[in-house]
């Protein structure tokens, strides 16, 4: 089909469908956590926008709905629903920010459900899911990032990198039940806003826009670390994201949190002797402790001399070794207050790897939860 008959069918198929205001689904109120300020009145509904947004979001819904039918133009309907939410943008549509405030005080119940696993939070796991979902950005080809959540599809989410994060999706499954209006990239990615402040982090800017594609948008394997390497590894992988020697130091302080598992990744045991709080601890570990490597069957890990409780990967320990990375990685282990800061910042931009400015609903990123 050409693309002129193409654009009459969608031109059509735009015509034939009546136009009705779309009702957002009931938000059941959650409780607000402790530490969090009261959840502000949702505003005054803007379904009306829905009839306003002109031509180009009635051509976006039409084409997606031509696009759900055909497997051939789907990643061509998935483009077009970016541009139908950067024109949702541009009118401030609905949902608001309260709306986003509750899915936001859901996930932090959720993180403290977990009872029996692991640590007793299920924080660090819905933190690695939005990291790995973000994390597969390449700057030169525009392709992965979070906006399309393509881990849901097969084989990206059987790649190695992601064995475990099965667990961080369903329990992100059940939110989305209670709140179906909001995507999979926004919804995994405000869980690891919400699992690094409700684990006493830092405020971590953020924003929705981010859209659901398809299978065919999945990126290969091989753009996550891989912890068996070294520091030209963990130079390729992070310079292709867009991020610099100080921003991969940043970063890596995220492994204060949670521990590694043998039946995933293949390496065993926690990195800080408080894997469900945010500290920089991980820093301070790294000098003060000698690490020495663990006799065993698994794969090539460090462990603490004088506990043998405590590991640390070889992408970790080059952090010691490598003079540009050791800078950073000294300042860090000295000043926590320095370390939030750029983790702060350098988070927040890696949330948004691969989103198109003009999707997001807000110029300027939102602090949810206690303000």
């Amino acid at each position: 089909m050409s693309f002129a008959a193409l654009r009459a069918s969608i031109r059509r198929s735009a015509l034939a469908t009546p136009t009705r205001a779309a009702a957002r689904p009931a938000l059941r109120q959650s409780a607000v956590r402790r530490f969090t300020t009261e959840t502000p009145a949702p505003k005054k509904s803007n379904a009306v926008l829905y009839g306003g947004l002109g031509a180009a979001v009635i051509g976006g819904v039409a084409f997606y709905v031509y696009a759900s039918s055909s497997d051939t133009a789907k990643e061509a309907g998935s483009a077009v629903r970016s541009g139908a939410q950067a024109a949702k943008a541009a009118v401030n549509f609905v949902p608001t920010k309260a709306d986003y405030q509750k899915v936001y005080d859901k996930i932090a119940e959720v993180i403290d459900s977990a009872e029996n696993y692991d640590d007793g939070s299920y924080g660090p796991v819905l933190l690695r899911l939005a990291w790995h979902a973000s994390g597969t950005y390449d700057k030169e080809t525009g392709t992965g990032g979070s906006n399309y959540a393509t881990m849901r599809f097969h084989p990206e989410s059987a790649h190695g990198a992601n064995a475990g994060l099965n667990v961080a999706r369903d329990l992100m499954e059940n939110v989305k039940k209670e709140f179906p209006w909001i995507s999979y990239g926004d919804l995994w990615t405000l869980a690891g806003v919400a699992a690094v402040q409700e684990m006493g982090g830092p405020k971590i800017p953020w924003r929705p826009g981010r859209i659901d594609g398809f299978a065919t948008q999945a990126t290969p394997d091989g753009r996550l670390p891989d912890a068996t390497q070294g520091a030209d590894h963990l130079r390729n992988i992070f310079y292709r994201m867009g991020f610099n020697d100080q921003e991969i130091v940043a970063l890596s302080g995220a492994h204060a949190l949670g521990r590694c598992h043998t039946d995933r990744s293949g390496f065993e045991g926690p990195w800080t002797f408080s894997p469900t709080t945010v500290t920089n601890d991980y820093y301070k570990l790294l000098f003060d402790e000698k690490w020495v490597w663990k006799k065993w069957s698994g794969p090539k890990q460090l462990e603490d001399k004088k506990t043998k409780s405590l590991m640390m990967l070889p992408t970790d320990y080059v952090l010691t070794q490598d003079k540009s990375f050791k800078k950073y990685a000294k300042a860090y282990a000295e000043n926590q207050d320095l370390w939030f800061k750029d983790f702060s910042s350098v988070v927040s931009r890696l949330f948004e790897l691969g989103v198109p400015t003009a999707q997001f609903t807000t110029s300027e990123p939102w602090i949810m939860g206690s303000e």
